[in-house]
Formats: C-alpha cells, structure tokens, sequence
C-alpha cells in the first residue's frame, strides 16, 4: 500500500458527472495500490445535512451570504473530523466538491472571492484540483426533473465562468466532460496519477 497522504477535489457544474467520476477515480486509485478514501460537500453532518433540505432542495433559493456562511461551516466540519484525520492516517482523501464549489456558486451568485475566501480560511488547500468541464446547455438536459435550486441555466452559465477563470489561473486542471465516461474517467486519471508519480 502507497503511504502518502494526498488531498484531491473533483469540481464540476451539477451533472457534469462529477460523484460518477469520483468514486470512480477512488475504485481505480485503490486497484492500483493507493489507500484512497471517497468523501464528499455539502458532508454527512447535520450542517450538511441541513443544506441538502433547506438550501439545495428548499422552495426558492436562500440568499446567498448565509449559502456561503452555513457552507463554510460545514466545511469546517468536514476537514476537522474527515479530510485530516483521514490524511493523518495517510490516506489519498478525494472530494467530491471542495472550496472551490463556493466560490463558483456562491461568487456567480455576486458575493465578492476574497470574502468567500476569508470565511474559508480554514479549509486547507487540496493538493490537487480537476474541473470536469460540460457546457451548461448539456447539464441541464442531463438533470432530472426534480432539481435543485440552482440546477438552472442561467445559474449553471454564471458557475462555470467562475471556474474558468479558476482553470485560467492555474488552480483548477480542466478535463473534458463532453467525452465518453470512460474517455473522462482515463483522462481524470492520467493526470492524477502524473501528479502522484511527482509528488508521493
């Protein structure tokens, strides 16, 4: 078993594939030797919790400040009892979601980065951070009828320029997600393990 603790994050638009690929990526790290570990935002907590009931699936969209401040929180949450207890134990932690899924929603919804990124400052930087990119015409085809509050289009578009912008300066890697599954997931795992290779 490979012995480095490694923190990743999977972001992407609401049905980009991203939980799909994810636990798919961890299936593939373990088979290959690493202890890598699923993990996932809005948590299992009862913040989390909380989140996915009245925030994500409520009747209308809550305002974007207390959004950012109840994930924040919960973040909080997630990193002291999962992701660093997982990482102490040297685990390979992937996040399905991380930070940056609150600067993309949260930032498109108006509210300013660097005070997305003051009420993150806890939430420890991932290692690395893969961005499934599928334009927002095709998610939304692709999201069952009982969606969540921001499961629109017009959000979606507002999303992924935000993470562009993330891509463009180097902190997300961009696959792209308009490829077969299987196409995605041998690209996610490409670089993933281009990046173990250089870093465990």
């Amino acid at each position: 078993m490979k012995r480095k603790s490694v923190f990743i994050c999977v972001e992407g638009l609401d049905g980009c594939g991203k939980t799909t690929q994810t636990k798919l990526l961890v299936e593939r790290l373990k088979k290959k030797g690493y202890d890598a570990i699923y993990t996932a935002e809005p948590s299992r907590g009862e913040i989390g919790s909380f989140i996915k009931k009245y925030c994500l699936h409520g009747g209308t969209r809550v305002s974007s400040i207390v959004e950012a401040l109840l994930f924040a929180a919960d973040r909080f949450e997630h990193v002291e009892k999962e992701v660093i207890p997982a990482l102490n134990e040297g685990k390979l932690v992937v996040s399905d979601r991380y930070v940056y899924s609150s600067l993309a929603y949260q930032g498109a919804a108006g509210l300013d980065l660097k005070w997305i990124e003051k009420i993150n400052e806890h939430a420890i930087r991932p290692d690395l951070a893969v961005f499934i990119d599928v334009e927002p015409e095709t998610v939304i085809q692709r999201l069952k009828p009982k969606k969540s509050v921001m499961e629109n289009l017009g959000t979606q578009r507002k999303v992924r320029e935000v993470y562009v912008k993330f891509v463009e300066k180097g902190e997300l890697v961009k696959i792209d997600g308009n490829n077969s599954k299987q196409e995605v997931a041998d690209n996610i795992l490409t670089v993933v393990l281009g990046f173990l290779e250089k870093t465990v």
